[in-house]
């Protein structure tokens, strides 16, 4: 086992396949492999990223080979003393023997990090532009496997963990906040849009939970649908503000100029990922998909292309029905908000003929979130830009 801490990336073997167009997961795994021909006795890599608005720690990739046990997990920091405590102070953590942790008040989070046999961790604050981003964490099935001689290797390869993934979630943070101020910019979307969009990307994300077993969804995929879940109108920066805020019922010819909106929507897509660099990052297919397809109904009868069933992207599927929800329980130039009940009892009439059933009661069995994303992103509220 190599400790040689003044050592450079350079020179280790495996991490020339960061070079490949390859998953963050698999960037991750990549990592893995480079720091175990030096530190045998990591057994686990993972990163959670942290959501200012909500306070909301969220796994989003881990290199467990048998299963993950924080799989689909997310707690808020406040809830973490102990992490809380890393950040405050700037400094890695290392704990040699997890057990000594095995309290009544032990965090959910330790409890399972335990049961899957884990003994030492090292844990390390992300940081970008002096910005919290998140955590990741390196641990051990071996109680004191993280002595003093190995903990530069350990550092160093937090360091590369974390510009991997500020490099691929931050990059998409940095173009949906620049959406959000073309939208200010251009004027061509009511005080309501900031909430809306922050609201329907967490039902997105609330709906990929509840399906995320059955599907075989992983926590990079929930979280890059929450993110992409903003970006499904953006073709609407191009519609004139006549048609968009008209109070009435659009014509014919307004409602075949407001469909237009996902093909430029595709357009502006595809240039922006070029501009900021993005389009060969493996969940930009997911990106289009939900642009292109939200308005897919499974009947056929939608657009752009009359696709049907399992034709239209889950992803699609997903947005569809998180958008159509908020729209309905929404105060809009031409409505007034519906009730939480009529708008599921709505959605309900809607499923397996223009909405995935699936996705529909995936949200109705998650009315108490529901309710709690409603009361912090009320209507004129916006989050923060994480």
């Amino acid at each position: 086992m190599s400790t040689a801490v003044g050592s450079t990336f350079l020179d280790i073997d495996g991490l020339v396949e960061l070079d490949q167009s390859l998953s963050l997961g698999q960037k991750i795994a990549a990592v893995h492999r480079a720091l175990e021909a030096r530190v045998s006795s990591v057994d686990r890599i993972a990163v959670a990223v942290y959501e200012p608005a909500t306070d909301l720690l969220k796994t989003l990739v881990a290199t467990d080979l048998d299963f993950n046990p924080l799989s689909h997990y997310e707690a808020r920091l406040a809830d973490c003393a102990a992490l809380v405590e890393v950040l405050e102070q700037g400094r890695p953590r290392v704990i040699q023997d997890l057990t000594s942790l095995q309290t009544v008040t032990a965090s959910e989070h330790t409890r399972r990090i335990l049961e899957a046999g884990y003994r030492a961790s090292f844990t390390k604050a992300m940081m970008i532009n002096n910005r919290f981003f998140g955590f990741v964490f390196f641990d051990s099935r071996t109680p004191g496997a993280f002595v003093p001689e190995v903990l530069g290797e350990l550092d160093l390869f937090a360091h590369l963990v974390s510009l991997i993934v500020v490099n691929e979630v931050a990059a998409i943070r940095t173009l949906l906040a620049a959406i959000r101020t073309a939208r200010d910019m251009t004027n061509q979307r009511d005080a309501e849009t900031g909430a809306h969009v922050d609201r329907m990307a967490r039902y997105s994300r609330l709906i990929a939970l509840e399906l995320a077993d059955e599907h075989g969804f992983d926590d990079e995929y929930l979280e890059h649908v929450f993110m992409f879940a903003p970006l499904h109108d953006i073709g609407k920066l191009a519609v004139a503000d006549r048609i968009l805020l008209k109070p009435g019922r659009l014509t014919e010819e307004e409602m075949r100029l407001m469909k237009t909106h996902v093909a430029r929507g595709q357009e502006l897509v595809d240039s922006m990922l070029q501009n900021f660099g993005l389009d060969s990052f493996q969940h930009i297919e997911m990106l289009r998909n939900i642009v292109l397809c939200h308005h897919e109904t499974l009947n056929g009868t939608g657009y752009p292309r009359g696709l049907r069933g399992s034709e239209i992207p889950i992803e699609a599927r997903i947005i569809a029905v998180a958008d159509i929800f908020d729209a309905m329980t929404s105060v809009r130039p031409y409505k007034e908000a519906w009730t939480n009940e009529a708008a599921f009892s709505a959605l309900t009439r809607l499923a397996d003929a223009a909405l995935d059933k699936e996705c529909v009661e995936a949200l109705m069995r998650r009315t108490d979130e529901v309710e709690e994303i409603q009361a912090q992103f009320s209507q004129g509220t916006r989050a923060e830009v994480e």
